[in-house]
């Protein structure tokens, strides 16, 4: 099997489909799919603290300066070596810094960028605001969303602080995801990859 593949971190635009992409993964090809982003959710959960976007780029700048800059993505592994007997390889979502790209790329990892239209990311958001069960972070004017995106793109000056514009220029493969069906989503992740059915675990 590819190395590249035993290992990918998955990173994107919000809205653009990261979640549906590790997802799609896991059932074609039999991945263990793990969003580091619920991490941080069920932290925030066990502090009382609501669950917003501010409060959990706060806490992944927190743990990064306590544990390391890669450190999501050293706890995404460390559950995936804990079960991963049954699995082809370990997808993890969603990457926001550029050492969490870089220790993918260290351990022989692929990291993938997944992006769509601003206002199609925004309209995905929205209309699934119920089944995402994230209100607290989805309730926002489209102003507000692109607003909190540009923040996250650029580090502050702080290497524990997010930089998605960062973690893009280190990615390998690139996905568009302007449409709204699951197999010409699944198709294109796998001609990315370079995946065919036959190598379906």
């Amino acid at each position: 099997m590819d190395k590249k593949l035993q290992i990918i971190g998955l990173s994107g635009t919000n809205g653009a489909g990261k979640d549906a992409v590790g997802q799609l993964l896991a059932a074609k090809h039999n991945y263990m799919f793990i969003s580091v982003t619920d991490l941080l959710r069920e932290e925030l959960k066990r502090r009382g603290l609501a669950i917003e976007r501010k409060n959990m780029r706060a806490l992944s700048a927190e743990w990064r300066r306590q544990y390391g800059l890669a450190v999501l993505i050293d706890r995404a592994l460390e559950q995936y070596q804990a079960a991963s007997a049954n699995h082809r390889g370990v997808v993890m979502a969603s990457l926001r810094n550029p050492y969490e790209a870089d220790r993918v790329h260290e351990l022989g990892g692929t990291v993938m960028w997944v992006d769509a239209d601003p206002k199609v990311r925004y309209q995905r958001i929205q209309a699934n605001a119920a089944t995402r069960g994230r209100g607290g972070e989805d309730n926002k004017t489209f102003g507000q969303f692109l607003a909190e995106e540009q923040a996250e793109m650029h580090q502050s000056g702080d290497k524990a602080t997010l930089n998605m514009g960062a973690v893009q220029q280190r990615a390998d493969v690139t996905v568009l995801n302007n449409g709204d069906s699951l197999d010409v989503l699944l198709r294109d992740v796998d001609t990315a990859l370079g995946l065919t059915d036959k190598d379906i675990a």
